[in-house]
C-alpha cells in the first residue's frame, strides 16, 4: 500500500505550535480565570455574580449590545445592499469609512461620541432640546454599541451580496413577482444566514465592549454601569476573586455566542450547498 502524504509537510510540527499557541494565548489565561474564581465557595460565587449591581449590569450590557445589534442588522443590510448594488461618487470612502470602528481605538471613539452626544454636543443639543439624552444614559450605550458593531453585519453579508446570482431575481420578475416579493421570497432567504451571522458577532463584539462605552455611558451603578466597567472596578479594590467570578459569567455566554455563530456558519454552508 502505498504511504500517503500529508497535505502540510511537517504537520506534527506545524500542529504542536498551533496547540502551543493558542494554549499560551488563549487556553492558560482562561484556565487561569476559572480557577481564579473557585477561590471562592459555590454560596459566595452565586452572592457574587447575583448582587443587584451585577445583576443591573448584565441587563444593560445584554440589553444595549442586543438592541444594537438589531440595528446593525438593520441597518448594515442596508448599507451592504447600496455599496454592492449601486456605484455612487464617494463609494471607496464610503466603504473604507465601514471599517473605521476596526480601526479606531475604542478610547478615541467613546471620547468622539461623548463629544457630540453631549447636552452641549452638535447632536446632543438638538436632541436635548427635544427631550432625548443620549450621551450618560442607557441610550448613550446602544449607540456606542452600535457605532463598534456596523462592520461585523457589513462584512459579513458584503460577500454573499456579490456572489448573489442576479437571474434568479430576473426570473422571479419576469413571473410577475414584485419587488419586495422578490426582496422577501429570493433574495432574503439567500442572505439569511449570513445576515444572522453577521448580527451574532456584532452582539459577542458589543458585550465585551469597554473602552468606548465607558466615556459616553457615565458610569453611573445601576444606571449606566456595564459589565466589563464593573469588572475593572473590582480589579481596582483588589476583589480579584470577584472580579474573576463575574468574569466567568461573560466567558460563558461568549461560548454560547460563539457555538450559536458556529452553528449559523454550519447552517449557511448546508444551505448555500443545498442551493
Amino acid at each position: 500500500m502505498a504511504r500517503r502524504h500529508n497535505v502540510l509537510p511537517g504537520l506534527s510540527m506545524t500542529l504542536g505550535f498551533s496547540v502551543l499557541y493558542m494554549s499560551l494565548i488563549v487556553l492558560i489565561p482562561l484556565a487561569a480565570l476559572v480557577l481564579k474564581a473557585t477561590s471562592l465557595t459555590w454560596a459566595q460565587f452565586f452572592k457574587v455574580v447575583t448582587d443587584p449591581r451585577v445583576v443591573a449590569s448584565y441587563r444593560l450590557t445584554f440589553g444595549a449590545a442586543f438592541l444594537g445589534a438589531l440595528l446593525n442588522g438593520a441597518f448594515g443590510l442596508i448599507v451592504a445592499w447600496v455599496l454592492v448594488r449601486y456605484q455612487f461618487a464617494g463609494k471607496r470612502v464610503v466603504d473604507a469609512l465601514v471599517d473605521l470602528p476596526f480601526a479606531l481605538p475604542t478610547a478615541v471613539a467613546g471620547i468622539a461620541l461623548t463629544a457630540v452626544y453631549a447636552p452641549n454636543g452638535w447632536l446632543g443639543a438638538p436632541l436635548q432640546a427635544a427631550g432625548i439624552k443620549v450621551a450618560f444614559a442607557p441610550l448613550g450605550v446602544v449607540v456606542a454599541l452600535t457605532f463598534i458593531g456596523i462592520p461585523f453585519v457589513v462584512r459579513t453579508l458584503q460577500p454573499v451580496l456579490e456572489d448573489l446570482d442576479r437571474e434568479v431575481e430576473e426570473a422571479a420578475v419576469s413571473l410577475g413577482a414584485t419587488r419586495w416579493q422578490t426582496f422577501a421570497r429570493v433574495i432574503l432567504p439567500a442572505l439569511a444566514p449570513a445576515w444572522l451571522t453577521g448580527v451574532a458577532l456584532a452582539f459577542a463584539r458589543a458585550i465585551g465592549e469597554y473602552g468606548s462605552v465607558v466615556f459616553i455611558s457615565g458610569n453611573m451603578p445601576m444606571k449606566t454601569e456595564i459589565t466589563p466597567l464593573l469588572i475593572m472596578a473590582k480589579l481596582e479594590n483588589y476583589d480579584y476573586a470577584g472580579a474573576a467570578a463575574i468574569a466567568v459569567v461573560m466567558l460563558g455566554a461568549s461560548f454560547l455566542l460563539l457555538w450559536g455563530i458556529n452553528l449559523l456558519q454550519w447552517w449557511g454552508r448546508r444551505y448555500s450547498t443545498a442551493h
